[in-house]
């Protein structure tokens, strides 16, 4: 008999109704597996009930490091520690220096002396963007429960000074590309110098993307920028300012502008393009904007000055459009519908010209044809049956209002507005002067879609930057989300949302289609944040 190798344990065996506690071991015996009792400590309900098992593990137990500390912390003795999250500023870092941000700022700060690090400053407040967005006051407190490299000594005030340095003024002689909304600043310098790091000879912005959202002011901020206007956060009882991107063809961010809360997007949208050609030396552009920056005026401009553009049209308030809608003609497949969810969504195109001038293109989405008409029906199905009930109350309902006409004492439903409403099914309209195809010209509005789905500005924009001393301070906003927007992008190798960093789950528009969703498993994959 040869003994290789002993494990020793203790185990109960059971005579009976009494169970008795053994310690034993494990041994090889011509190959097999043998258990040898080698001291039987007595039965175990005794053990229990006199305390002498919880003796005996306590003085085994002194002779355990492992166990020596998990028996201090049960006493009280131990020393009580904090954890602290490490993944997303392991990423953070690391995109943060793909992008060469820390080099950028570093160079610019190299004649300013701080006493804190300016570069880690804002390194926080980009990732509490990403992850958290908040205040620079949420911020402080935020970093308490992560390990971020070099921030330890910063506290709120080095925040706000952080701040007011991204919105400090350029000097005069700095200021030839400025807008009537908002001097250039040291944010300015960092797009400039962000956009020259990854230029290349085949680098362009033959074709940008333009996106904006508001941002409301609580409290006493807004002193200067902060005006009353339209606001997409429902709140028009508060000042606000409006926060507008500008994205390459890849996603990728170019630079933010800011401007005062009553400014239309449609006055914003010439004035940036021309700053945009003077910073960046862009020869041709193409602008591609949604239905919000769509007006006479504004085309009547970007044609003047011999810019090519993608508009979207607001097929329900324009005259032009809703004749352009109801024109008869042969749409042309793009894709096809498919039951894979991996294919592209279907998408068919047809060119419809006014007066041999004004080209437009109807977009039309079988699989989103079908959902607006099934809601619609399941709206009109539900008021049918509320009209029964009384209709004074549907009045105030915009779902339902829409579809009410009044008919002598009562409301009843618009049968003619109902008709109206089906020809809008599943369409979009697009204007354009450029020479591309109806199919590309859909394809590149459907783009920015995805840029808006997957960079959404609302989702990393602080929300309530009243805390800051400074109006002016509010411009850096813009600079914080451009830096956000910059390093998600870099990593994923798209545009993505603060939903996707989080979870590592894509959010898209659903004209996008199944086939635009697939790339959250690529997303997933590439990057997960703990």
């Amino acid at each position: 008999m040869t003994q290789e190798q002993a494990n020793l344990f203790v185990r109960t065996q059971t005579n009976g109704s009494r169970t008795y506690l053994l310690i034993v071991d494990n041994t090889w015996v011509d190959g097999k597996v043998k258990q040898r009792v080698l001291h039987r400590l007595g039965r175990l309900d005794e053990l229990v009930a006199s305390g002498r098992l919880d003796s005996l593990l306590r003085s085994l137990g002194r002779f355990s490091e492992k166990l020596s500390v998990l028996g201090a912390h049960l006493n009280g003795d131990s020393v009580t520690t904090r954890s602290a999250k490490i993944g997303p500023a392991l990423i953070g870092q690391r995109l943060w220096q793909t992008c060469s941000i820390d080099k950028v700022l570093t160079a610019l700060l190299r004649e300013r002396h701080f006493e804190f690090s300016v570069e880690r400053a804002i390194f926080l407040s980009v990732l509490h963007r990403l992850f958290a967005p908040g205040s620079d006051r949420a911020a402080e407190k935020w970093k308490q429960d992560y390990a971020i490299d070099g921030t330890g000594p910063l506290n709120l005030h080095h925040l706000y000074r952080a701040m007011a340095w991204l919105g400090e003024a350029l000097p005069k002689h700095q200021q030839n590309a400025a807008t009537p909304f908002a001097p250039r600043t040291n944010k300015d310098l960092i797009e400039e110098e962000l956009f020259a790091q990854r230029r290349d000879l085949f680098s362009s912005l033959d074709m940008v993307f333009f996106d904006t959202t508001s941002i409301y002011f609580e409290g006493e901020g807004g002193a200067t920028v902060g005006k009353r206007g339209h606001s997409k956060d429902h709140r028009p009882d508060l000042k606000q300012m409006v926060v507008g991107m500008v994205l390459d063809h890849n996603g990728n961010p170019v630079c933010s502008e800011l401007w005062p809360g009553n400014t239309a997007d449609v006055k914003s949208l010439v004035p940036i393009v021309e700053r945009l050609k003077t910073r960046f030396q862009i020869g041709e552009i193409c602008i591609v904007a949604d239905r919000g920056m769509i007006s006479a005026e504004t085309i009547a401009e970007v044609e003047k000055k011999k810019w090519k553009y993608i508009l979207g049209v607001r097929m329900r308030s324009s005259t032009e459009a809703k004749q352009v809608v109801a024109r008869a003609g042969r749409y042309a497949e793009v894709h096809p519908p498919s039951g894979d969810p991996k294919d592209r969504s279907p998408l068919k195109v047809k060119e419809v010209w006014v007066e041999d001038q004004r080209r437009y293109i109807v977009c039309l989405n079988e699989d989103q044809a079908t959902k607006d008409r099934h809601d619609r029906e399941a709206v009109v199905v539900s008021l049918r049956d509320a009209l029964k009930h009384g209709d004074k109350s549907l009045v105030g309902n915009k779902g339902y209002r829409k579809f009410l006409r009044s008919g002598g004492k009562q409301f009843a439903v618009d049968e003619e507005k109902l008709n109206q409403e089906a020809r809008y099914d599943g369409k979009w309209v697009l204007t354009t002067n450029t020479d591309l195809a109806p199919a590309a010209v859909a394809m590149k509005y459907k783009q920015l879609w995805r840029v808006e789905g997957r960079l959404p500005l609302d989702e990393v924009a602080a929300r309530h930057p009243a805390d800051l001393p400074q109006a002016r301070r509010n411009d850096t906003r813009a600079c914080v989300l451009l830096l956000s927007g910059a390093g998600a992008a870099q990593g994923t190798g798209r545009p993505v949302g603060r939903e996707e960093l989080e979870t590592g789950v894509g959010r898209c528009d659903p004209r996008c289609g199944p086939s635009d969703r697939d790339a959250n498993r690529h997303w997933r994959q590439r990057l997960r944040v703990p």
